[in-house]
């Protein structure tokens, strides 16, 4: 088991940056993939960024490639991620998510096995 925990969320201007990060309760925490999903009101949880344990290769969603970057420090159990750039389109609730394997494609909600209870963003026009 592990528990995630999300901060950083909160209400930023079009064209302006936040960070949100995600802190794991496992001293394993190198050994999971920690990806970051998004879902807005009346729209399906849609994939955002994933990192790969210990190597640290990295995947995007195609809405948010280029101003988005996802990183980790696995010695503070944490998992960040940066947004520039950020567009009204960016509003939604921000996830951590978790999983040693996954069980499905990796920008499938169903393939990761632990969540946060997610932090708002909201961009303003």
């Amino acid at each position: 088991q592990v528990q995630l925990v999300e901060s950083g969320g909160g209400v930023v201007q079009a064209g302006g940056s936040l960070r949100l990060s995600c802190a794991a309760s496992r001293r394993t925490f190198s050994s999971y993939n920690m990806g970051w999903f998004r879902q807005a009101p009346g729209k399906e949880r849609e994939f955002v960024a994933l990192i790969i344990r210990s190597g640290g290769g990295t995947y995007y969603g195609v809405s948010v490639k280029g101003r988005f970057t996802i990183s980790r420090d696995n010695a503070k159990n944490t998992v960040y991620l940066q947004m520039n750039s950020l567009k009204p389109e960016d509003t939604a609730v921000y996830y951590c998510a978790a999983t040693t394997y996954f069980s499905g494609s990796y920008y499938q909600s169903e393939a990761y096995n632990y969540w946060g209870q997610g932090t708002q963003v909201t961009v303003s026009s």
